[in-house]
């Protein structure tokens, strides 16, 4: 297993310069040097002005209406229900042939995914919400079946399986229950290897932990309970505190108080310029501002895997949201493996396939799973 050496930033003002680090593990790290200007820099860093941190904490810092109603475009937007999203014509029935075309069902390109793949290792990278388990209105009852997770235990059997989330670790264990997979919650800035005596792939340690953003941990605590006092006002809003980051859910909220919401978590969030506000699906994520994503935690668990320069391996990788889109795009730059999109309706994606619901994606990890048991043992 690879060790990695990452600065973790500590709170700091919109007024200092930051350093921000070329690698794939870096953050934001603090100057407190009025005259960083000649100050040397570390090998890897590059400085950022202070008007680029602000230009990029600007949604959460200026107002207006015309941004306001950009966000609340984005929220109708975020939800693939909407009935504004619904093919309801010709015109739009021929965009959702065509975006299939592009994005075929992962179920009836089975055998040209598992030719592709060409002998080499798969391993598989998998969604929580709305991937393992239906996307529900109570966050906290979004639970899988136990038809999902004998499937999931099957193909943690065959291949390295890891669960790439944005809740919290214990959250979705406390769903999924399955000790022998790897674990990349709060958007992979939480991750943890298999329990002791249940590791099958002996090139990882079993204590496998990496947590990039562990400093920001206080920060965390201190915005999610000023979320919770700023919407408490607002009927049906859900603020959940994921360790390493806060999320604000919407789903419930009546569509007439979006702008209230919008400017409720603008509000709490100008205090804290290293925190940045991203969206996903009917809900606002609030995570520390360094560069860090789910695909970020996908190379470094192929890294400490052993395959991070390898040519034999095939990443898979399945999830529902924005935020995972990030791990499309990695596996598209990597050119290898793919990533496979579950919804119904057309997005802008990264992935290379589709799946239409948790449903499908249970009958395509079991045909995996039987096309592994059939494999001759090496």
């Amino acid at each position: 297993m690879v060790s990695f050496v990452v600065e973790n930033p500590q709170t700091m003002s919109a007024s200092q310069n930051v350093f921000v680090s070329e690698t794939t593990m870096s953050s934001i790290i603090p100057n407190n040097n009025n005259n960083s200007s000649s100050q040397k820099l570390p090998p890897g860093l590059i400085s950022i002005s202070k008007k680029k941190l602000l230009k990029n904490i600007d949604i959460i810092n200026n107002g207006g209406g015309q941004r306001i109603n950009a966000w609340v475009d984005s929220m109708r937007a975020s939800s693939p229900t909407h009935l504004k999203s619904l093919p309801s014509s010709i015109s739009s029935q021929q965009q959702l042939n065509s975006w299939i075309m592009q994005h075929p069902s992962a179920l009836e390109m089975f055998e040209r995914i598992i030719e592709a793949s060409g002998g080499k290792q798969i391993v598989m990278f998998l969604d929580y919400d709305g991937t393992l388990s239906p996307i529900v209105d109570d966050p906290d009852k979004a639970f899988m079946s136990s038809k999902m997770r004998r499937t999931v235990k099957k193909l943690g059997k065959c291949f390295p399986t890891a669960i790439v989330t944005g809740r919290c670790i214990d959250k979705v264990y406390n769903f999924v229950k399955l000790a022998e997979l790897y674990y990349a919650g709060s958007h992979g800035m939480d991750i943890i290897g298999p329990a002791k005596g249940f590791s099958r792939h002996k090139r990882v340690k079993q204590s496998l932990l990496y947590q990039p953003a562990n400093d920001y941990l206080p920060m965390i605590d201190e915005v999610y309970k000023q979320l919770l006092e700023k919407t408490k006002s607002t009927p049906g809003v859900k603020v959940e505190n994921h360790k390493f980051c806060a999320s604000v859910h919407f789903r419930c909220v009546d569509e007439k108080r979006w702008s209230e919401l919008v400017l409720q978590v603008r509000s709490v969030l100008k205090k804290f310029p290293t925190l940045k506000l991203t969206q996903g699906r009917k809900v606002f994520e609030i995570r520390p501002m360094i560069e860090w994503d789910k695909g970020k935690a996908l190379e470094f668990l192929l890294e400490s895997l052993g395959f991070g320069n390898s040519n034999n391996v095939f990443p898979v990788y399945i999830g529902d949201d924005r935020t995972d889109e990030d791990a499309f795009k990695m596996l598209r730059d990597r050119g290898e493996g793919f990533g496979i999109l579950v919804s119904k309706f057309p997005k802008d994606t990264d992935a290379s396939y589709s799946l239409q619901d948790p449903s499908e994606v249970m009958d395509f990890l079991r045909r995996l799973v039987e096309w592994k048991q059939m494999q001759p043992i090496m």
